[in-house]
């Protein structure tokens, strides 16, 4: 068995080693070769694993995207798509190889990162890769959808009820001057291109989506040319910044599901998740990511009216340059920590010094004491900011050297806000 890189004409036999990987069928692309989510594929940042008889019996692709990380900052990364080895040919080291050289490749690419989406999360925490950020499924009958009203009015002078003044119970919406219009997908045109591209530089653990991902329809919806329809938030001026795509179940089940919410502030979220739930003819709004810790759930009269439901990961992260990818991201305040981290997969062990001054991260080796000890998954878990070091130094995962070790990478690890990851891929 050996590992080559594809080129252009190996399209069709990675497209169907891959489906035959997973016991799918490829689906009819159109007539300019898009509308299915492999459309998108990289074929010069692919790998095909062949038998010795020349059958290709192993998939293991990458996208080229830009991951936002603490502190607005953007950095390229790969990621990894259609790992895949065919039945007959599993337990043999065949992902075990693929993945290794993969992760050869993208060092050489000068890449110091690397993300993917679990399809099982047993399989990559070996290779390297920890559960950076989470998503979850919010369902809200409509019927217990009524707004809180906001207690912060009383700080914007509002006048308080009196005895001859009926409490004002009107939420508060003096906040979003904008308006809401609903098109068609095939409608939009560049407006969810245009604001996505915007939401995701501002939002931790976003990712691009390539212009290519839209013109191809590639992925899934709203990126795919599925039928939805698209609720478009505009500003005072006109300009869109923000958007839902939803679509309603079969006649009279009275579904609505949210594909996604994308919207550059928190006004313009609440703006539309209003509008979402105030729709005629629904008995319950289906929220499929929303985001952890997000304040929507404390926008209800009722807390219990939104129901949680399938909590778990999504984008995973693994560190391929540790002094590289610690510098790279913001941090919200200064300090010194020394990790030492082991990365079993690549035989690779170093300890690092990293100082933090005014938001800017600098990391070199060094033979001081550590403050922590962790293996490189754990670390790519910390990184956004969606999980504290704490949490895995509780979980008997992440050692911490003296008592205070783990407090302060918390606060150093800390993000602006919750990371999260829309994207399919």
């Amino acid at each position: 068995m050996h590992i080559r890189p594809t080129t252009d004409q190996d399209l069709e036999v990675f497209v169907d080693t891959v489906h035959a990987a997973f016991g799918l069928f490829p689906a009819t692309p159109n007539e300019d070769g898009g509308g299915v989510f492999w459309s998108a594929y990289e074929m010069d940042h692919s790998l095909l694993a062949v038998s010795g008889d020349g059958r290709p019996v192993g998939t293991a692709g990458a996208y080229s995207f830009e991951l936002t990380l603490p502190g607005e900052v953007l950095v390229p990364v790969s990621g990894v798509t259609a790992v895949g080895v065919l039945p007959s040919h599993r337990r043999q080291g065949v992902l075990t190889a693929m993945m290794r050289h993969q992760l050869t490749a993208l060092r050489a690419r000068g890449e110091c990162l690397s993300v993917l989406l679990a399809s099982e999360a047993l399989i990559y925490r070996r290779f390297g890769y920890g559960p950076a950020t989470y998503t979850a499924r919010l369902t809200v009958p409509r019927h217990r959808a009524a707004a809180a009203l906001p207690r912060a009015r009383a700080a914007t002078g509002a006048p308080a009820a009196g005895p001859d003044t009926a409490p004002d119970t009107t939420p508060d919406t003096t906040s979003d001057t904008g308006s809401i219009e609903v098109l068609r997908r095939a409608e939009c045109g560049g407006i969810l291109e245009e604001v996505y591209d915007r939401y995701r530089r501002t939002q931790p653990g976003a990712l691009s989506r390539p212009h290519r991902w839209w013109a191809l329809g590639a992925g899934q919806p709203p990126v795919s040319p599925a039928p939805r329809y698209i609720a478009v938030h505009r500003d005072a001026d006109g300009v869109p910044d923000g958007y839902a795509s939803y679509t309603l179940g079969e006649a009279g089940a009275g579904i609505l599901t949210v594909d996604e919410t994308i919207a550059v502030d928190d006004a313009v979220h609440t703006a539309l998740a209003r509008f979402l739930l105030e729709h005629d003819l629904v008995t319950q709004v289906v929220f499929k990511h929303a985001p952890t810790g997000h304040p929507l759930r404390w926008q209800f009269e009722d807390f219990r009216a939104g129901e949680v439901t399938g909590d778990t990961d999504w984008l995973w992260v693994r560190l391929l340059d540790v002094p590289r990818a610690l510098a790279a991201r913001g941090w919200p305040t200064d300090g010194e920590l020394v990790l030492d981290v082991d990365d079993p997969f690549l035989g690779e062990h170093g300890r690092y010094l990293l100082t933090v001054r005014d938001g800017k991260g600098d990391c070199t080796p060094t033979d001081r004491e550590p403050d922590l000890s962790l293996d490189i998954s754990d670390l790519g878990s910390v990184y956004l900011g969606g999980t504290t070091p704490s949490t895995l130094v509780r979980a008997g995962h992440i050692r911490a050297h003296h008592p205070g070790a783990a407090a302060l990478a918390d606060a150093l690890f800390r993000a602006e806000r919750p990371p999260h990851c829309l994207h399919w891929f």
